[in-house]
């Protein structure tokens, strides 16, 4: 039985800044002051390689290892002094990431008891999640926005952070009974989990403990074996190639890939799920391990076809094993050009935790090149330049990456392939994209025409977060929530364009842009989970809309001429709190062709504007009579 979601905030307590049901609002508490990174395009002569040590490579200040022989005590106040300075760090320029040597870490006497902040990163070390163990748990509850951290609890901006690589043994011994039901992950966005073995009790996707509203809006899990799941108030999720003992319940978007253990999808909307049996294309995101001898590597996951289940049940994950003396390791005070340079030779790339402000595009060209950034590792742009490039050659994987718009207009933040057509690919072996999230604003004024640019054919996108900020702390006052000057101050035109022939995208959030969030223009497209909220600042209504007169942008768009197009389980939703009598007349637009499938979709208003239609001109109107309700299409054309 699906769970409700709980009413929202009146219009008085939403206009102090309070979150809106959907995700986000204007609330943020508390914002370190930006630092000012080194600037990367500053001249340098080209560095020789640089050493890496196979058994102690120097991962640099944000990145901790931990080994079984450190003293328990030491670890627990260490993660707990780490969480107090990330919990309220939502617009902080802190990145770290936390490893864990393989072996046992806590007891049934002494439970690691771990609580995951902002822009951490939580991960194993072993071949296997099997070979690291947390006797504890590894959580992230509400944060609570008022009443000095006692009210308006919820999990809307609980962004940014990984877990991964993990057997969890579940024990809360030491708290309360409620908090010792569950291993609690209260999240929503750019959040990943993946890799995980959890058992010893439920697995709860939102915080039912802490004081309400307890709203959520997530998220993402890949490759884990899981215990019975409580959904709970998650307004969307995607789980893919996993396995589940039980899903509670759905909200609005539910959606099962590859999952052995998913629940039917028969009774679709009264129970929203989604459930695709065999996930088309799949490739899980590398990961660093330690091997027998005590050496680093990263592995890297072959592609798969019609995949089902984890990845690591019967022996080490397919794939590949890169030496950890193949990489360049870089910092923030690294130059492009030096990165380049390493890229060029033939090294990969690792970005550990920090800010890196780029001001000349990194190039990825070599087939097969890694770039894997830890502790979400983040690339600012500078002067408008596009911070990363990735060429048309096959098998190149970015992940766990951030990549932010600067100050000056970029033309894109991450640019896939040539504009101009490039090569033929390998479609067994696809560039992927794993944990790559993008950001319009927040920290810092934004400004991009594009966020995602994908031009090469047989790309795989499996999770990503394309944000344009609806709130931050650009200190902007004008309109409700500073909405008009963040309106014509950070500027993002298009969220994704995809030109490339068969794209597939597994959990693609995308969000706020003010024209497209997401532009189809290729063929063959496949996507299994979309996310979106249309922008919430539109001043007027002629600021939204269309040269032609069409009232407002649709938030997913399957371009005129395109003839072969799949979507599986899809929501956009509207809050337009600057002008609440903003219309829009579709979520979706696309081509109409009998290859053109779109399975599972729906429109819901979250208590601003109106949409009128679901999907071309078919579809019930969401607006402020059906506030929550969402207006469902099972399939679209009707078959």
């Amino acid at each position: 039985m699906a769970v409700p979601v709980p009413p929202l905030p009146d219009t008085a307590t939403a206009s102090r800044g309070a979150p809106r049901a959907g995700r986000m609002a204007a609330a943020v508490v508390g914002a370190a002051a930006l630092v000012a990174g080194a600037l990367l395009a500053a001249p340098a002569a080209a560095a020789p390689p640089r050493a890496v040590d196979a058994y102690h490579p120097d991962f640099g200040p944000n990145v901790t290892i931990y080994s079984p022989d450190t003293p328990a005590a030491d670890i627990q106040a260490d993660l707990d002094a780490l969480h107090l300075q990330q919990v309220d760090a939502e617009m902080s320029t802190a990145r770290k990431a936390v490893y864990f040597l393989p072996g046992q870490y806590g007891t049934a006497d002494d439970p690691l008891q771990v609580k995951v902040g902002y822009y951490t990163e939580i991960a194993g070390l072993g071949a296997s999640p099997e070979d690291v163990t947390v006797h504890g748990s590894v959580e992230v509850y509400n944060r609570c926005l008022e009443g000095g951290g006692t009210g308006n609890c919820l999990a809307l901006v609980n962004f940014w952070r990984t877990i991964s690589n993990l057997s969890i043994d579940v024990d809360k011994a030491g708290q309360d009974g409620c908090r010792a039901s569950a291993e609690f992950w209260a999240v929503s966005q750019a959040v990943s989990m993946r890799r995980l073995d959890v058992s010893g009790a439920n697995l709860s996707l939102m915080d039912y403990c802490t004081a309400g509203p307890q709203y959520a809006s997530g998220g993402f899990i890949a490759d884990s074996r899981l215990p019975f799941v409580v959904n709970g108030s998650q307004q969307q999720w995607l789980i893919r190639n996993s396995e589940v003992a039980g899903w509670s319940n759905g909200v609005w978007n539910q959606v099962f890939s590859g999952v052995v253990g998913a629940p039917s999808e028969a009774n679709f909307p009264a129970e929203p799920y989604t459930t695709v049996d065999r996930t088309p294309v799949s490739r899980e995101k590398p990961y660093l391990y330690v091997d027998d001898d005590g050496r680093y590597n990263v592995r890297v996951p072959s592609a798969e076809r019609q995949s089902r289940g984890i990845s690591w049940a019967d022996a080490q994950t397919p794939g590949r094993s890169i030496p950890i003396t193949e990489f360049y390791i870089a910092t923030p005070a690294d130059s492009v050009k030096d990165i380049n340079n390493a890229l060029a030779r033939g090294q990969h790339l690792i970005l550990t935790p920090g800010i890196y402000d780029v001001a000349q595009t990194i190039q990825v060209k070599r087939p097969g090149t890694v770039v894997l950034g830890l502790g979400h590792a983040t690339l600012t742009a500078v002067g408008g330049a596009v911070p990363l490039e990735v060429k048309d050659a096959d098998g190149m994987v970015v992940a766990g990456v951030t990549i932010d718009a600067g100050t000056q207009l970029s033309p894109a933040l991450l640019r896939v392939g040539n504009p101009h057509g490039g090569k033929k690919l390998n479609p067994q072996d696809p560039i992927t994209l794993s944990d790559v999230y993008f950001r319009v604003g927040g920290p810092h004024i934004g400004k991009t025409t594009t966020a995602l640019e994908v031009n090469s054919d047989h790309v795989l996108i499996d999770h990503t977060w394309v944000w344009r900020g609806d709130h931050g702390v650009e200190g902007f006052t004008n309109g409700v929530n500073g909405d008009t000057d963040r309106w014509n101050t950070n500027t993002g035109t298009n969220g994704v364009i995809v030109n490339g022939d068969d794209v597939t995208a597994t959990g693609l959030f995308v969000e706020h842009f003010q024209r497209y969030n997401t532009l189809w223009n290729g063929e063959n497209g496949r996507v299994i989970l979309y996310q979106n909220e249309l922008p919430y600042d539109p001043p007027t209504q002629a600021d939204w809309t269309q040269p032609d007169g069409t009232l407002g942008y649709p938030g997913y768009k399957v371009a005129d001429g395109v003839t072969t197009h799949r979507l599986d389980g899809a929501g956009v939703y509207v809050f337009n709190q600057n002008n609440p009598s903003i219309v829009t007349s579709n979520g979706f637009e696309v081509a109409e062709a009998p290859g053109v499938r779109l399975h599972h979709i729906m429109t819901v208003n979250l208590s601003a504007g109106t949409v009128q239609h679901v999907v071309n001109g078919v579809g019930g109107q969401a607006d402020n009579t059906n506030t929550g309700t969402p207006q469902f299409i099972v399939d679209y054309p009707t078959p």
